[in-house]
């Protein structure tokens, strides 16, 4: 039977923290919500609130983000020295939404959220963007008083059933991931909670999570809809689900995101989290995966499983999408010359100082080659057979048996090249055929074919897992 909420937080385990942080932060977590809005060409930042939450679950130690991963960065400064108390990298639907078409034409607002421990005095939020040469300039800061009656205090409401599905220690020393449900009604509880053990299973038996496993909890909440599944514009399907999860982000069929920040905060904030996951009850193929924002994934959809780890880690570590033939809406995701901030895609601009260069054996030529042609011929005539099906509503069974053909064609054809399974740098990555390069001839972010991790995808996972686990 699922638990309440209110009975789980009683019973997580607490943790001696460090004197420094003792000195500094209260120990709850402080949300900072504000409105991100504006074109392609300018952007702005506004208030909307601060909001008390439950127990700080993140790191005591680990405060200050030294893995230079995210298109922005947000730092808490004490004002009376100068100093950073705390710092985290992260990505936004801004951020995307600016790359697309749609933001050379109009504006649009999104909700965003910043979360860290709670201090105890004055301090300065600043927000900085990533500029082409990589470094971050400051677009917004604000003054808070913690103290002050304009922070919003009032209680967290109880939504929903949660539930753990495994705890490996208190949270300031673990990864704690929580996952809620979405598109589930109230006779669904039990189909949430198989599919999040069916799930959260796949990824805990790939590696690098595998050898991980100790370094995180995991833990659910499922806040029941009035009709299973969510909205689907292209087919006219629409639901009113709590988490407001919608196919068709960015006008990209498979594309699912949710611009409903607030009540996706307000629900997640009943359980320790630093990093979510948002599974949904649907049998067509998609999702999504924001860094340090969330991942989604469709519960039904046969490749679910694959889907599940591969949006996680763009989430959860900031890894980059390798593949390039699909169709999608960005246009300028990173000037032209600039190194892209992902840890597993480059623009060589340097061959001799590839970004993961360590893991290059001297006997792997850089660039190395590959039968790019072949593989571009079979992956567009893929894509254009699956755009045809998209336009005559063809059947997910029929979909499904698209992508498995692809998978049957494409498997040997990239294990049969001379340098598979060896780190490189293979050109065609993140949408971009020529002038970005991916670590290996395929990945979990390349292609649905493999179940596991490139060596640079593993390690920038490993990376992010010891930035909140002890």
């Amino acid at each position: 039977m699922l638990a309440s909420v209110a009975s789980l937080v009683l019973s997580l385990a607490s943790s001696a923290a460090p004197a420094d942080f003792d000195a500094t932060f209260t120990g709850k977590t402080l949300r900072f919500d504000y409105y991100h809005s504006g074109t392609a060409a300018e952007e702005f930042v506004s208030l909307d609130q601060v909001r008390l939450e439950g127990d700080w679950p993140g790191s005591r130690t680990h405060l200050l983000d030294g893995t230079n991963l995210g298109k922005y960065l947000f730092v808490i400064v004490d004002p009376a020295t100068n100093q950073p108390l705390y710092s985290r990298g992260f990505a936004s639907i801004f951020g995307e939404w600016e790359t697309t078409g749609e933001a050379k034409k109009i504006w649009r607002t999104y909700q965003e959220s910043l979360r860290f421990p709670e201090p105890k005095k004055s301090f300065q939020v600043v927000l900085k963007k990533r500029a082409a040469d990589g470094s971050f300039r400051e677009i917004y800061s604000a003054l808070v008083d913690p103290l002050g009656r304009f922070v919003n205090r009032s209680a967290i409401t109880p939504r929903g059933q949660g539930f753990a599905l495994f705890e490996s220690g208190p949270p300031p020393t673990k990864v704690d991931l929580l996952v809620l449900g979405e598109g589930y009604t109230t006779t669904e509880g039990n189909k949430f909670k198989s599919d999040v053990s069916r799930l959260v299973g796949v990824m805990f038996d790939t590696e690098p999570y595998k050898s991980h496993r100790n370094d995180f909890n995991v833990r659910a909440i499922q806040v029941p809809s009035a009709q299973s599944g969510i909205s689907n514009p292209r087919k006219g399907v629409w639901r009113d689900s709590p988490l407001g999860l919608s196919f068709n982000a960015f006008d990209s069929d498979r594309y699912v995101l949710t611009y409903a920040n607030s009540a996706i905060r307000e629900i997640a904030a009943q359980l320790p989290y630093d990093a979510l996951i948002i599974v949904f009850n649907d049998r067509k193929y998609g999702g999504g995966g924001i860094f340090n924002l969330y991942a989604t994934c469709a519960s039904d959809t046969e490749p679910s499983a694959y889907v599940f780890v591969h949006e996680f880690g763009h989430s959860f570590a900031g890894l980059a999408d390798e593949y390039y033939t699909s169709q999608v809406s960005y246009e300028t995701l990173a000037p032209e010359g600039s190194e892209p901030w992902e840890p597993n895609i480059t623009a060589l601009t340097d061959p001799k100082n590839v970004k993961w260069r360590d893991l290059v054996a001297p006997s792997t030529p850089i660039p190395t080659p590959w039968n790019q042609a072949s593989f571009d011929r079979a992956s567009l005539e893929y894509q254009d057979k699956r755009q045809k099906m998209l336009a005559e509503e063809a059947s997910e069974d029929a979909m499904e048996a698209l992508f498995r053909e692809v998978k049957e064609v494409t498997t040997p054809m990239l294990q049969s090249e001379k340098y598979f399974g060896k780190v490189g740098a293979f050109e065609g990555a993140a949408y971009q055929a020529k002038g970005l390069y991916r670590p290996e001839a395929d990945c979990i972010m390349f292609t649905r074919n493999p179940t596991t991790f490139c060596k640079v995808c593993s390690r920038a996972i490993e990376r992010v897992i010891r930035l909140y686990a002890e």
